[in-house]
């Protein structure tokens, strides 16, 4: 203790740890009860996003106080005495808690937006204007009803909304009557557009605080910087026996959920989403706050970190995503990769740089550039790469190799042949050693296409093969979630004989309504919204008689989900954001990437120097529309 101006941490206890400030201060911390005190569970909603101080423009820590009860607590004011000085946090939850003083001048100043893109931006009206617009529907009305009844609360804040509430299934819910954080996206993107921030910036913060938190399964805990599937708001008892109760939030990591698998796209619709909401709302100072900025990096970390793969596509299991049953989807599936691509690209833009953030941010453009070239080379197809698949020789061994992956031509499905129109493509779902999974997924390659992984022209081939396939696509109910579905021996081995995921049911080539505001957002990029009026004219019809079912089953979606969920609220949200950016279509500017021509060029491999370092980048840069 003889360097009264820093901080240390003393162990005392297993059940306990004891900060010492300095000058005689102390808090004990109790990791003894994760579930009755998470490191979320007492964290209050503050008044303002993010103290800065104004002499050196850096973040300034919020000050950590524990109560007669334990609680970790919060709070922006400066503290009557001293306050701490710039910190970096880790692990309030469980483990030892980590502190690291920050000395000055390593937080580089926020590199400033240029004013010709903050002209660019366009500006979202308040609650009050929007409500003057456009008079809205009855279904409209009915849509934001539900909307807001799916609201849950937080110690009096909203932090979310469930993901479903059908009466009809009151007692046994499941984990329908939680948040999860990817079902909340379209809901937080609608709040936005209609002006109602306060909702997605604790939905943001909250979920922050439950980042890395050390749920296992069978005593193996997950990677740090994993964010969780969903939470759920509890009443837990306190420890002093006189039946009061506190709110506590309860994360699943994937360890209670079906399948116990961890969610991969978790993190990466966090960062989507934390862009997202500084673009919409202009609150650029919770991006820079230590705690969010730490947040992403580890989230990055996580993603980014070497393996034994070889490829710059992110390897994940079955049931990591949307799609969170057993379908054949391991490896490196389209969904995960163009949603890894988004938030790297988001990522980028909101990193402070600085000394500590350079390998971080170099690491970022050499996976993206790396990324961008796999997918549009490898996973693209038309009927010119169907040709060449179609003649490729097997066991090829060289660095030149036309077929790279040892694709065998018999494993082109019967159907693609009759089915992929003369104009149009798309990036099938998955490609490893030996294998393509030549089915098509909307949610995939409409966000490729709103993320930029795709070329121009690639994006143009997905619309126009949609339209082309209207029918399989869109039918009587949008969107296929992928097609076709598995049938037969072929259902019975990737599935499992899974009586979920029966043929045209549920993920199986399911039709559904939320991925409308995804396939909006494509379609408003690429100057063509009246696909998207064409999808939602259809949806509208039968989503508010129906009592906006989960999914829709049968190759043209004309019957609700054997096993669907009534009043879903991602279907209720992904209806009135389209119904939002169809109104406002400037606003999906700012929601999108548009493309970026530096990472064609920066290919991290050296072409002079070594033979194994060959890449095509030409080829990339060749399929740009001019």
């Amino acid at each position: 203790m003889n360097a009264p101006s820093s901080m240390r941490i003393a162990a005392m206890r297993p059940c306990c740890r004891l900060l010492l400030l300095g000058s005689g201060q102390s808090a004990v911390i109790f990791p003894k009860y994760p579930l009755i005190f998470p490191k979320c569970s007492q964290i209050r909603p503050v008044a303002s996003a993010s103290a800065v101080d104004e002499s050196n423009r850096r973040p300034v820590a919020p000050a950590i106080a524990v109560s007669s009860a334990g609680q970790i607590r919060t709070s922006v004011e400066p503290s009557s005495t001293k306050t701490f000085e710039h910190i970096y946090m880790q692990g309030l939850a469980g483990k030892p808690l980590v502190i690291e003083r920050i000395e000055p001048g390593t937080l580089a100043e926020p590199a400033a937006v240029p004013a010709v893109e903050k002209d660019r931006v366009p500006q979202v009206p308040g609650k009050e204007e929007v409500e003057k617009g456009r008079k809205e529907s009855e279904e409209e009305k009915e849509a934001w009803r539900l909307l807001m009844k799916s609201v849950v609360s937080y110690h009096g804040s909203p932090v979310g909304t469930v993901a479903a509430d059908d009466p009809a299934t009151v007692g046994h819910m499941l984990n329908y009557d939680q948040v999860f954080l990817r079902d909340f996206v379209p809901s937080a993107l609608a709040f936005l557009l209609k002006g109602e921030t306060e909702i997605v910036k604790n939905f943001l913060l909250h979920t922050l605080q439950l980042q890395s938190w050390e749920k296992t399964v069978d005593c193996y805990s997950p990677g740090q910087g994993l964010m969780p599937a969903s939470f759920k708001v509890r009443n837990m008892p306190l420890a002093d026996g006189n039946e009061a109760y506190e709110e506590v939030l309860d994360p699943d990591f994937g360890e209670s959920a079906i399948g116990r698998v961890a969610p991969v796209d978790s993190g990466l619709w966090w960062i989507i989403l934390l862009r997202a909401y500084g673009k919409i709302s202009g609150d650029y100072a919770l991006q820079e706050r230590v705690d969010v900025q730490t947040g992403i990096k580890l989230i990055l970390n996580l993603c980014l970190t070497d393996g034994f793969d070889m490829f710059p596509t992110l390897l994940v299991t079955d049931g990591s995503c949307m799609i969170d049953r057993r379908m054949g989807i391991h490896g490196h599936p389209l969904e995960i990769q163009a949603l890894f691509y988004s938030a790297l690209r988001c990522a980028r833009e909101m990193i402070i740089p600085n000394e500590g953030s350079k390998n971080l941010i170099r690491a970022v453009n050499n996976r993206l550039s790396a990324l961008s070239f796999h997918i549009r080379e490898y996973y693209w197809l038309d009927m010119k790469k169907v040709n060449e698949i179609y003649r490729y020789k097997t066991e090829e061994y060289s660095y030149d190799a036309a077929n790279k992956f040892n694709i065998y031509p018999e494993q082109i499905p019967s159907w693609l042949g009759n089915w992929i129109p003369d104009k149009g493509g798309y990036l099938i779902g998955n490609v490893q050693p030996a294998h393509m999974d030549f089915r098509f997924f909307l949610l995939g390659n409409a966000w490729a296409i709103a993320s930029s992984l795709t070329t121009p022209w690639q994006a143009e081939g997905i619309l126009n093969l949609i339209e082309d396939k209207w029918d399989d696509i869109v039918g009587h109910m949008p969107l296929k979630i992928c097609y076709p579905a598995l049938e037969f021996d072929e259902w019975r081995i990737i599935t499992g004989s899974d009586p979920k995921n029966t043929p045209w049911s549920y993920h199986n080539g399911g039709s559904w309504p939320t991925l409308l505001w995804q396939f909006t957002l494509a379609c408003i990029k690429m100057g063509r919204p009246e696909l998207a009026r064409k999808a939602v004219m259809v949806a509208e019809k039968r989503l508010a008689k129906d009592k906006w079912p989960e999914y829709y089953d049968t190759r043209s979606g004309r019957f609700i989900g054997k096993q669907s969920r009534l009043y879903q609220t991602w279907t209720i949200a992904g209806y009135l954001t389209s119904k939002l950016l169809l109104e406002r279509p400037e606003m999906a500017s700012i929601l999108t990437c548009e493309e970026d021509l530096e990472l064609l060029e920066g290919c991290s491999c050296s072409l002079k120097r070594s033979a194994r370092s060959r890449c095509s980048r030409p080829a990339a840069k060749s399929q740009l529309l001019t």
